[in-house]
C-alpha cells in the first residue's frame, strides 16, 4: 500500500509517493523536465492549487483526469505550474558587452533568439544593449523570445513592471528605456513601445520534435534553463540548436551550466559562453526552411 508522505495527514489532499513519481514522469514526458526527489513539496504546493482550481479531491483524481481528458488547456497550467521562472534586468552581466561587440561585428540585420524569456526581463535586456550598442532604439536586430510557460509570457507581452524591478539600472537606463505609470499604475514601469517593437514573443516547448523557427541566428540565449533536462535531454536540444546557428554565432549559457561535457557541437569562447565548433557548420540541415516563425 501507498504510503503517505511525511506531511501527508495534515496536508489538504492526500499525497504519496507514487503520486509524486507520477507528476515527476509526466513532466518529464511532457516538458522534458527533470524534477529531483527533494522536489516534492513544491510539487505539492503548486499541483495542489490545481487541485483546488479544478475541483479534484486528490492528487490521483487530478492525475487520471489529466492523463485521461488530454485537455491541452490543463495541460498547459500543469506545465505553468510546475515551471520555474528566476530571471532579472541585466542578470549575469557579464554576458552583454560581450554580446554589444558581437553585435557591432556582424552583417545587419541580426537576428536573436532567447530560448527561455520567462518574464520578459532577458529579452528585454538584449533589445537594451542593441540599442546602446547602435546608440538608437532602432537597432538592425531582430529577436525572438520564447517560454513553454504562456503565463510568463504574457506578462513579458505586457512589459509593465513593479517599480522595484528596474530599481537597480542607472537612471539613464530607466529614462531612456521605460516609461513611468501614473495614476492607477503609480508603483509601475512599462518598457517603451521601441523596445518591445523589436521583440516578438511565441509560446515554444524545448522538448518538441519540431520548433517553430526559421532563419539561422547570430546569438543564442539558452541561460539557466538546461539545469532542468537530463543529459539526454541537453544534448538533443543542444544539437538541434546547431543547424539554426550562423557561423559566426554565439551560444550563450548560465552561469552553472557546462555544455561541453554534453555535446561535441561547441567550443567554448568565454565564460559561459559558446561558438560552433570546427566542421558543425557544414551538418547544418533543412530545419529552418520547414517553420514559420
Amino acid at each position: 500500500m501507498a504510503q503517505k508522505e511525511q506531511h501527508g495527514d495534515s496536508r489538504e489532499f492526500g499525497f504519496t509517493s507514487q503520486d509524486f513519481a507520477r507528476v515527476r514522469h509526466l513532466i518529464y514526458q511532457h516538458a522534458g523536465i527533470s524534477l529531483s526527489e527533494a522536489k516534492s513539496d513544491m510539487v505539492y504546493s503548486r499541483i495542489g492549487r490545481r487541485l483546488r482550481t479544478v475541483g479534484a479531491v486528490s492528487f490521483k483524481q487530478y492525475l487520471d483526469s489529466l492523463e485521461s481528458e488530454n485537455d491541452p488547456a490543463e495541460w498547459e497550467a500543469f506545465t505553468n505550474a510546475l515551471t520555474t521562472n528566476l530571471t532579472s534586468f541585466f542578470r549575469e552581466e557579464h554576458h552583454f558587452p560581450i554580446l554589444a561587440e558581437h553585435l557591432l561585428a556582424l552583417k545587419k540585420p541580426i537576428r536573436i533568439w532567447c530560448s527561455a524569456a520567462s518574464t520578459g526581463e532577458e529579452p528585454y535586456t538584449i533589445a537594451m544593449t542593441a540599442c546602446e550598442a547602435f546608440g538608437t532604439l532602432k537597432p538592425p536586430v531582430e529577436i525572438v523570445a520564447t517560454d513553454i510557460d504562456t503565463n510568463v509570457l504574457a506578462t513579458a507581452t505586457r512589459g509593465v513592471y513593479p517599480f522595484e524591478r528596474v530599481s537597480k539600472l542607472s537612471d539613464a537606463r530607466k529614462k531612456q528605456f521605460f516609461l513611468r505609470g501614473s495614476g492607477a499604475n503609480e508603483g509601475s514601469v512599462r518598457v517603451r513601445s521601441e523596445l518591445r517593437s523589436l521583440i516578438t514573443f511565441h509560446q515554444l516547448n524545448l522538448l518538441e520534435e519540431q520548433w517553430a523557427i526559421k532563419e539561422p541566428f547570430d546569438a543564442i540565449f539558452c541561460r539557466n534553463v538546461m539545469i532542468y533536462f537530463d543529459k539526454p535531454t541537453q544534448a538533443k536540444i543542444l544539437n538541434k540548436f546547431v543547424p539554426l546557428m550562423k557561423p559566426h554565432a554565439l551560444l550563450f549559457a548560465g552561469h552553472s551550466e557546462n555544455f561541453l561535457y554534453v555535446s561535441d557541437a561547441f567550443h567554448l569562447r568565454g565564460k559561459t559562453v559558446y561558438t560552433l565548433s570546427d566542421g558543425k557548420n557544414s551538418k547544418r540541415t533543412g530545419m529552418a526552411k520547414e517553420s514559420v516563425l
